[in-house]
């Protein structure tokens, strides 16, 4: 995978199936939670819009993924792609400009994924804290949160150290413990009457809305922020190098995990407000489900959508963790991360990668706030995108990659497309959100993305110089019959 013969690392092992992948990436839809009663903030009920849109603005991007992943088999989805595609091929100087490009699109991808960790745990530590008063009487919600993550990352760990097969069998029991209530919580309130539709259609925009530029920032965060969410079924391209049969499992698995993700964010966000009302989503901002589920079900169905809502924070977990722990394996596989990073056990989990995960996200969950974590992810989650979508238009346009084989072929002219919204991404999308952040949750976030994002410089010009040494220090080939 790597031209740096001295940076190899070990491989992931090809274990799973498109139904397998699937599994694993059923948390996605579930990326919704934290901003299910906050884009109705600014939007209003033109929520449901802005979810709809942003996932089919993941169908336009994925479709560019999946091509890349079937052309470059052996690349872990986003990550991988713009790696291979921008470094140099036999590059004799000191540094690479184009491996740096594809390293930073690879770093702003793992912290685009990794903070749901953090974001999650923090969720499930408030739940516990409002569920158990035993709980709330011995430990602050704060500490909860610690102990959550803890107690979540451990349980992880030792289930996925056995290979992604096993992750994908928990990712099985957690879909259906987590996505089967919330499918009827999302359907019993259509077909009980509690839904509204005055609720949507005569609070489609806040009273205050205007297009100037202001507002039109404002939406360009608001669709970085979804797009975090709603665009996230690209993980399934992500296990390209651990799918028996790549050119057919990927497009199986993201294109069935996007049909899922549409359906469920329109309707769960539909759900909410059609029962609530804007005002009454603005008055339940972190866990607007709960009321719906006591206005539909009464107390019992409160306490089953807290114990839904926790194995589904599990699930999205389990996907954020194995993601972004291939995110940094692939940078440590084609010399942009130390190789430690790289190294697998036995069963092909990279496991270093996945202990420096769990231990990042120990540490961003001291900061406490979901707005702030989830800001400066979107941050990088664009930059991803937005990296990513150019190198596609670049493996479509130069010459060195004409002759790759392509078993899944985008349709004609999907050049222009990914161009588009490359250019949406970057650099609208992080205008916005930077704006948006700046105006409404204060410059702590923005400067958390930017840190973390800037912090590769440093940690890739060491990695070059330690590949250097390294070759310069190994002894010469043998010339002898």
């Amino acid at each position: 995978m790597s031209q740096d013969t001295s940076n190899e690392v070990d491989h992931l092992q090809r274990s799973i199936d498109w139904k397998q992948g699937l599994a694993i990436s059923l948390g996605v839809p579930l990326l919704i939670l934290p901003s299910l009663g906050y884009l109705p903030i600014y939007v209003s009920a033109a929520a449901i819009l802005v979810w709809g849109l942003s996932v089919l603005q993941g169908f336009f991007q994925n479709t560019a993924y999946a091509e890349l992943a079937t052309t470059f088999p052996k690349a872990s989805g986003l990550p991988g792609f713009a790696q291979h595609v921008f470094r140099t091929e036999n590059y004799k100087g000191k540094y690479d400009k184009g491996k740096l490009t594809g390293g930073f699109s690879a770093w702003s991808y793992w912290f685009a994924w990794n903070p749901v960790l953090a974001i999650f745990a923090i969720l499930v530590g408030g739940y516990l804290h409002g569920l158990f008063p035993a709980l709330a009487a011995t430990f602050t919600e704060y500490q909860l949160s610690l102990l959550s993550g803890l107690v979540i990352f451990t349980g992880l760990s030792i289930v996925n150290w056995f290979g992604l097969k096993d992750g994908a069998i928990l990712g099985y029991i957690l879909a259906a413990v987590s996505l089967i209530p919330l499918t009827i919580l999302t359907i019993a309130p259509f077909a009980t009457g509690h839904v509204e539709i005055a609720n949507i259609t005569g609070n489609w925009l806040p009273t205050d809305w205007s297009w100037d530029l202001h507002h039109v920032l404002i939406l360009f965060g608001i669709f970085a922020i979804a797009q975090w969410s709603a665009c996230g079924w690209e993980t399934a391209a992500i296990y390209a190098p651990e799918y028996k049969k790549p050119g057919k499992d990927v497009p199986k698995a993201l294109y069935a995990c996007g049909i899922v993700c549409f359906f469920s964010y329109v309707l769960v966000q539909a759900v909410v407000i059609g029962v609530l009302g804007v005002d009454g989503v603005m008055a339940e901002p972190i866990s607007p489900l709960i009321p719906v589920a006591q206005a539909v079900f009464g107390q019992v169905g409160t306490v089953v959508t807290i114990i839904m809502l926790i194995a589904a924070m599990i699930l999205i977990i389990q996907t954020a963790y194995l993601g972004s722990s291939r995110a940094m394996h692939s940078m440590s596989a084609e010399g942009n991360l130390p190789k430690v990073f790289g190294k697998t056990n036995r069963h092909g989990t990279p496991f270093v990668a996945m202990l420096v995960t769990a231990a990042f996200n120990m540490a961003l969950i001291s900061i406490g706030s979901i707005p702030a974590i989830l800001a400066a992810a979107a941050i990088g989650y664009t930059c991803a995108n937005g990296i990513s979508l150019f190198a596609y238009v670049k493996a479509k346009k130069h010459p060195s990659f004409a002759s790759l084989e392509r078993p899944f072929k985008a349709p004609k002219g999907w050049t222009n497309v990914a161009l588009i919204f490359g250019l949406f991404n970057l650099p609208f999308c992080v205008i916005g959100v930077v704006y948006l952040n700046s105006q409404e949750i204060g410059w702590a976030s923005t400067w958390l993305g930017f840190v973390v994002l800037g912090a590769y410089i440093p940690i890739w010009l060491f990695t070059q110089y330690e590949l250097r040494r390294h070759t310069k220090a190994a002894p010469a080939p043998s010339l002898a019959p």
